[in-house]
């Protein structure tokens, strides 16, 4: 029998080796694929036990989602298919039908579409509030209702980068006996670890930072054991799980992790203080910067600012010529990999939102989102010099 509970002190020595399987397979200093549906059968007490691909058991399965709990410094994790089957197993595991949630004002649009969407033809309702409102929880108990049962926020809000207070947002929970999920994709556990702030829930996009290679699709739940096993087994019955092969691209990606984060965190900011001098940029977006409402928290919360950020040039025809005469970033949409990437969010994350609902949350045709890449940094900010003035 394999033994996964191997776990080190740092973050950088458990991106490397938590979780990782003794005794070595077959001497095998990477975890070798197990490409295998089924497994032989033992003397199994629960179904979850059984060894089957779709439980999320297999040897690639058990390394890799201790080493994520590592990260986080939690207790369980749990791989899912995607980011959205993370966001909608640990949503849905957690509120049924006739139940409410509340929910932070700007969210990722697939995560906003599956609330207005999908979550209301099953019965559940939800409340946006602010989470960086100064009054705070006085705000926020006006949204309560008798069934609110989940309070679901982002540490670093896609795409206008804000930073609410969390602190709070704990507090507010744990004070009225709700499930409190943060979806941490944005800041990553390099820069932040809300498991240790006391969130009942953690989840990942690990398509994006966590495998950092633009090259997968994969999502993870991180939480207590109690809580991500509710989770495990809504997951379970909808089939969202993720394959060996995929498991063994995260871990190898997951290895650097820290590494390119570190760099993106410097290169971002770099960026952002460059775009705040531009005349045709209004307004940029970026946690690190002073001028961000959200500085105060993420000053206080995080080790780093993370490497997304946005801006808002004077006109949506100028926002349409920098990503037509940017070169070395990429037109393209998702995030966090090696390579930068820029992309209006109102023509790809948020598309499936209305147009009035774009322009009330402040995702105009005229916004740009970047994520930083690991390319050197002075050529990156050339490369949008000359785009934005060329």
């Amino acid at each position: 029998m394999l033994d996964y509970s191997m776990k080190f002190r740092t973050l950088d020595t458990n991106l490397l080796h938590a979780g990782r399987p003794q005794p070595h397979i077959e001497g095998a200093v990477v975890t070798p694929i197990f490409q295998s549906a089924n497994y032989l059968m033992g003397e199994e007490a629960t179904y979850d036990a059984v060894r089957y691909i779709r439980l999320s058991n297999s040897p690639n399965h058990h390394t890799l989602q201790a080493r994520l709990a590592a990260a986080e410094s939690a207790e369980s994790s749990l791989l899912t298919a995607s980011g959205m089957a993370a966001i909608s197993t640990a949503i849905l595991s957690h509120v049924r039908s006739g139940e409410h949630l509340l929910t932070q004002r700007t969210l990722y649009g697939g995560t906003q579409s599956f609330l207005d969407q999908d979550a209301s033809r099953l019965g559940i309702t939800h409340t946006s509030i602010d989470v960086a409102d100064p009054e705070g929880a006085r705000s926020w108990e006006r949204a309560l209702t008798p069934q609110t049962r989940l309070i679901f926020v982002e540490a670093i809000s896609n795409p206008l980068m804000e930073v609410g207070d969390l602190e709070a947002v704990v507090a507010f929970a744990r004070g009225h006996g709700l499930v409190s999920v943060i979806d941490n994709t944005f800041a990553t556990p390099v820069n932040f670890r809300p498991f240790e702030l006391g969130f009942d829930l953690v989840v990942h996009s690990a398509t994006k930072y966590l495998n950092g290679h633009s090259d997968l699709v994969a999502g993870v739940v991180i939480g207590s054991a109690d809580a991500v096993d509710r989770v495990r087994h809504l997951l379970l019955h909808l089939g969202g799980s993720l394959d060996p092969n995929t498991c063994f691209l995260l871990e190898r990606g997951l290895k650097t992790l820290a590494l390119r984060v570190d760099r993106q965190n410097d290169t971002a900011a770099r960026l952002a203080r460059f775009l705040e001098d531009q005349p045709s940029v209004r307004q940029v977006n970026y946690p690190g910067l002073a001028s961000s409402p959200g500085h105060r928290y993420a000053r206080r919360l995080f080790s780093g600012f993370g490497g997304m950020l946005s801006f808002y040039l004077l006109n949506a025809g100028l926002a349409e010529r920098f990503l037509e005469r940017v070169t070395l970033a990429i037109h393209a949409a998702s995030l966090g990999g090696v390579e930068s990437l820029v992309v209006r969010p109102a023509r790809s994350s948020h598309l499936g939102l209305e147009q009035a609902e774009r322009d009330q949350l402040g995702i105009t045709d005229d916004l740009v989102r970047v994520s930083v890449g690991i390319e050197d940094a002075e050529e990156l900010i050339a490369d949008f010099e000359r785009a934005l003035t060329g």
